[in-house]
């Protein structure tokens, strides 16, 4: 085989390379909303990431979203939660969403801090009010259950448990009288 025989068999596999390649892209194949889980896509994700940040969101220490909650939420809902339990909540993001965009003409994502902070107070207070007047045998509200799985997500990462709460990897002996502080953070181990 001849230089010449090589460079056009390169061009032709490069010419190839290139037209697949534009094929590919004009053919509609872009980013689609992939499947997390049987329950939920990674917009959904998105949408518990912004919800727990509005939660516990970024201040002098990391928010809700540097540890990822929203997947820890995504895991915990399917894999923990039983059937009955996975339909309050996923019913009540739903009704959520609706509601927020009921109110503001908007996404939760898109709406502004101080909105998401105002509905999501608003909820707070209604899942209070049910809470307090619900039998044992009945469910909880789907916004104590985002709240919860939003707390556990974010303390028992890596995130919470070192930047937000002290942590001592290999902490030692017990010592049942530790010298603590007002305003010092709370032991994570």
């Amino acid at each position: 085989m001849n230089r010449r025989e090589v460079i056009s068999r390169l061009g032709l596999l490069m010419g190839g390379t290139i037209i697949g390649a534009e094929m590919f892209v004009n053919s509609g194949c872009g980013s689609t909303d992939t499947q997390v889980n049987k329950l939920f896509k990674q917009s959904d994700v998105g949408l518990f990431d912004e919800i727990a940040e509005t939660i516990l969101p970024t201040t002098s220490t990391p928010g809700a979203k540097a540890a990822k909650v929203g997947a820890f939420i995504a895991m915990m809902v399917q894999d923990c939660y039983t059937t009955s339990d996975q339909k309050i909540f996923t019913n009540g993001i739903k009704s959520l969403e609706e509601g927020f965009n009921k109110k503001y003409n908007t996404s939760f994502i898109k709406g502004t801090v101080e909105q998401r902070t105002a509905f999501l107070t608003e909820l707070d207070k209604e899942q209070k009010a049910y809470q307090a007047s619900k039998k044992k045998e009945d469910p909880s509200h789907y916004f104590r259950m985002l709240k919860e799985t939003t707390l556990l997500g974010f303390f028992t990462s890596e995130v919470g448990a070192t930047k937000v709460l002290r942590y001592v990897e290999v902490p030692g002996r017990f010592e049942g009288s530790a010298p603590y502080k007002k305003g010092d953070k709370a032991w994570a181990t």
